[in-house]
């Protein structure tokens, strides 16, 4: 039995289909990155994020070369999954979509959207990483698109968002606000008024579940929990940005057909 500590979604406690949010418990790793941080992309001890992984694909169901984590870059951009790769050959894009059992689709984050995506007749999955650069440039919907070309129907998909920063906790700038303003006027409901500074506040669940709506997927669930104000469970790269700390851990979430 893994130690590693997840939460899950409900839209998402399907037959075949097994999945977990990793919260921070649960791992070897010291310090900032205390315990179970999933970041390759971290400075932590790289032997430490090996085991957490290992740690992870334990709780998941499957082989811990079979938990495939990409390169994030915050693109739009959904890569189709066959095979393990090798570690050093990781796609740089920020999903992952497949047909195949016992491969585990994953993606990191610590603040960002991190979404995971199942329909269950087509025995299809898929994974997504979507922090406000990917939400806009519409990486959900290039995740139900690369969904629907494996054989899923879109009405049939589940999707459910984990922890991510809520938008009490996001403070953004006016340029911030002008980027989403010019890209549809309706964003603007996506933004409200710090009560203190008067600075705008961006709902980024708020925004990842519009687009999952207009990307037609048939049921979405967001767990509603905040990264930045849940240091108990999860890594948050503003909380860390914000108390000048040298990094941060990251948070894993992850998917399989089983």
């Amino acid at each position: 039995m893994s130690d590693a500590d997840f939460v899950q979604a409900g839209s998402l406690r399907l037959t075949g289909v097994a999945h977990c949010f990793f919260t921070r418990r649960g791992g070897v790793s010291q310090g900032v990155y205390a315990s179970l941080n999933g970041g390759v992309g971290s400075r932590d001890a790289p032997g430490a994020v090996q085991e957490n992984r290992g740690r992870m694909a334990l709780a998941l169901g499957v082989a811990a070369d079979r938990l495939l984590v990409p390169y994030l870059v915050h693109s739009p951009d959904a890569v189709a999954v066959e095979a393990p790769w090798e570690p050093d050959k990781r796609p740089r894009c920020d999903a992952l979509v497949t047909r195949r059992t016992a491969l585990g689709l994953g993606v990191t984050g610590a603040d960002c959207g991190i979404i995971l995506f199942a329909d269950p007749a087509a025995r299809v999955i898929g994974a997504a990483h979507a922090g406000w650069k990917g939400a806009l440039a519409g990486v959900i919907e290039a995740t139900v698109t690369a969904m629907i070309r494996l054989g899923a129907k879109a009405q049939d998909i589940s999707a459910a968002l984990g922890p991510t920063i809520a938008q009490e906790s996001y403070e953004v700038g006016a340029e911030f606000v002008a980027r989403f303003v010019e890209a549809d006027a309706d964003n603007a409901r996506f933004f409200k008024p710090h009560g203190d500074s008067g600075r705008p506040l961006f709902d980024l669940p708020g925004y990842i579940g519009m687009r999952a709506a207009r990307a037609g997927v048939g049921r979405f669930e967001d767990l509603r929990l905040d990264t930045y104000t849940d240091e108990e469970r999860f890594y948050s790269f503003r909380r860390a940005t914000h108390r000048a700390e040298p990094d941060y851990g990251r948070l894993v979430a992850a998917i399989a057909l089983v």
